[in-house]
C-alpha cells in the first residue's frame, strides 16, 4: 500500500537558467530560488521512494499529431535538456507507472500511456530544482495545457483524487511526493488557439507544432527568440490570491473554471494552473503552506512555490509523517 507523504507546487522557466543576470532587482529571484531549496529540502525529509512529476510539454514531446489531454510515463522519460535544464534518460518506477495507469483507467480517468516518453522544463525544471541529488526515480504525468481543447479543470481535479487512491492502492508500501510544475500567471507569446494563428510569429509557432515530432531542435532557436522578446504579462493579484486559497485548503474553487476564464484572470500560461489542481486534489485539499512568491517580469512569469503535507491518518502512518516534518520558511 502507497502513501502520497508531500506534495509540491513549483512555478517554472528556463529564463531563470539563461536570464539570471538580466534581472534587476536580484530579491526577488533569490526569494524564489531560496524557496525551490527549501521545497527541496521538505522533500528529503519526507523520503519518497518515487515523484509523480504533473507538468506540461511545450512540444518538444508531443505535437499536434497526437497530443492527449493526461500522458503517463510508464517505462522510459527522456528529458529534452533545453536551455540547462537537465538531458537525457531519467530514473524512473515503471511497476508503479503502471499500477498507477491501471487503477486510474479503471477509475474512469482514462490516461494514455507512453514506454518512451520525452519530457521538457515542463517537468524537468522540476528534477533539475526539487529533485536535485536526491536519486528519486519520477513517473510523469503531462498535461494538455497548450492546444485547445484543454481538458476540464473539474477533470483535473477528478484525476488527482483517482491518483491518490492508485497511490494507495500500490502493491508496495512505497513513500510517493506528488510535485505540481508550472504557473503561475503569465502570457505567452504564443496562439491561444492553434488553428488561428495570427502573424508570422505565431504561424511558425504552429507549424513547430505540428512538424516538430523527431525534428523540434530545428525549431528551437527562433521559438527561444519569440520568447525572449515577449512582453511580460502578468497577474500578481490573481496569484497572490490563489496561494492564499491553497494555504486555506480551498483551491477547489478553481475547478470550475473555463479555458476561456483562466486566460483572462492569468493568460495562456495560466492553465498550468491545472497542475496545481491536480497536486492540491491528491493531496485531499488539505491546508498548504506558500514558501514564496515573486512576479518575475524578466522571466515572464509569477512564480510561486508552496507544499502541501497530508492530512494526518490514524496510527503508525500519522507518527511517521510528523516525523519527517518539513523546515520551516
Amino acid at each position: 500500500m502507497g502513501r502520497i507523504v508531500l506534495g509540491v507546487g513549483a512555478s517554472h522557466s528556463t529564463l531563470m537558467n539563461t536570464h539570471w543576470e538580466q534581472v534587476e532587482h536580484k530579491d526577488r529571484a533569490e526569494r524564489f530560488r531560496d524557496a525551490l531549496a527549501t521545497a527541496r529540502d521538505a522533500l528529503a525529509a519526507a523520503r519518497p521512494d518515487v515523484a509523480i512529476i504533473i507538468g506540461s510539454n511545450h512540444f518538444r514531446g508531443f505535437w499536434l499529431d497526437l497530443i492527449p489531454a493526461f500522458t503517463l510515463g510508464v517505462d522510459e522519460v527522456i528529458s529534452s535538456g533545453e536551455s540547462g535544464t537537465p538531458s537525457g534518460p531519467q530514473r524512473t518506477h515503471p511497476a508503479a507507472a503502471q499500477a498507477v495507469a491501471e487503477s486510474l483507467v479503471a477509475a474512469g480517468t482514462e490516461v494514455a500511456i507512453s514506454a518512451k516518453l520525452q519530457i521538457d522544463h515542463g517537468q524537468s525544471h522540476a528534477i533539475q530544482y526539487l529533485l536535485r541529488d536526491l536519486d528519486v526515480p519520477v513517473i510523469p504525468l503531462v498535461v494538455n495545457v497548450f492546444a485547445t481543447p484543454l481538458p476540464l479543470m473539474r477533470r483535473c481535479v477528478e484525476l488527482g483524487r483517482n491518483l491518490a487512491a492508485a497511490v494507495a492502492a500500490l502493491p508496495h508500501e512505497l513513500r510517493v511526493a506528488v510535485i505540481a510544475s508550472g504557473g503561475l500567471s503569465h502570457r505567452l507569446p504564443w496562439p491561444s488557439r492553434w488553428q488561428d494563428p495570427e502573424g508570422a510569429d505565431e504561424e511558425f509557432l504552429v507549424e513547430a507544432w505540428r512538424e516538430g515530432r523527431g525534428d523540434w531542435q530545428r525549431y528551437d532557436a527562433r521559438r527561444r527568440q519569440i520568447i525572449t522578446a515577449a512582453r511580460p504579462t502578468i497577474f500578481p493579484e490573481f496569484d497572490e490570491e490563489f496561494l492564499a486559497a491553497l494555504e486555506k485548503g480551498e483551491l477547489s474553487r478553481y475547478a470550475n473554471l473555463s479555458t476561456e476564464e483562466i486566460e483572462a484572470v492569468a493568460g495562456n500560461g495560466g492553465q498550468e494552473l491545472r497542475t496545481w489542481l491536480m497536486m492540491a486534489a491528491a493531496l485531499g485539499f488539505a491546508p498548504g503552506r506558500a514558501l514564496a512568491y515573486a512576479p518575475m517580469p524578466e522571466w515572464l512569469t509569477g512564480m510561486g512555490v508552496a507544499i502541501i503535507e497530508p492530512a494526518p491518518s490514524a496510527g503508525t502512518a500519522s507518527a511517521e509523517t510528523a516525523s519527517a516534518g518539513t523546515p520551516s520558511a
